[in-house]
């Protein structure tokens, strides 16, 4: 009998949707200032691939092009089973939204230095969604500034969880 390929796990949350990926690097590179909630536009390997786990959003970002909006360098990898039907990688995916979200993300994207950052890929019963984020691109110094104040924080809750115990910090 041959060995099937292990599968990664998921993580389910409360409300029934299953996280597939999410982009913990954009939250560093970006202030997020607003999310979104959209469908994607997929063909019949990918999902076969996105419910095996096989997703990747590392450089992927999402384009408004007349009056559209377009996921650009989202990896979904070639399904394993499949032959002659299967997709190509690297394809550009269009994405759902409504008119009035598409012309209020359009309008935010104009005014500046904003760009569309998926934040996270997921299953909500059994349709493939994507968390879009409306980010900010932070400075080098912002980036230490949020590092030196989440490990402050960790060597506070630490130092409760000490005294908590009753040991010596």
């Amino acid at each position: 009998m041959a060995k099937k390929g292990k599968k990664k796990k998921q993580a389910v949350s409360a409300d029934g949707t299953i996280t597939l990926a999410t982009n913990r690097r954009a939250r560093h590179d970006y202030k997020i200032l607003d999310t979104v909630e959209c469908g994607i536009v997929l063909v019949g390997t990918e999902i076969k691939s996105l419910r095996d786990g096989k997703i990747s959003l590392n450089d992927a970002f999402a384009t408004i092009d007349k009056g559209e909006v377009f996921l650009r360098n989202l990896h979904i990898p070639e399904y394993s089973y499949g032959h002659w039907t299967n997709h190509s990688p690297k394809r550009t995916r269009k994405l759902l939204l409504h008119r009035r979200e598409i012309d209020r993300l359009l309008g935010q994207v104009r005014n500046g230095n904003r760009t569309l950052i998926p934040l996270k890929a997921y299953l909500k019963n059994g349709i493939a969604k994507l968390e879009l984020g409306l980010g900010e691109g932070k400075q080098a110094y912002d980036k230490r500034e949020d590092i030196k104040r989440r490990t402050e924080e960790r060597e506070v809750t630490q130092m409760m969880g000490r005294r908590m115990k009753g040991m010596r910090g």
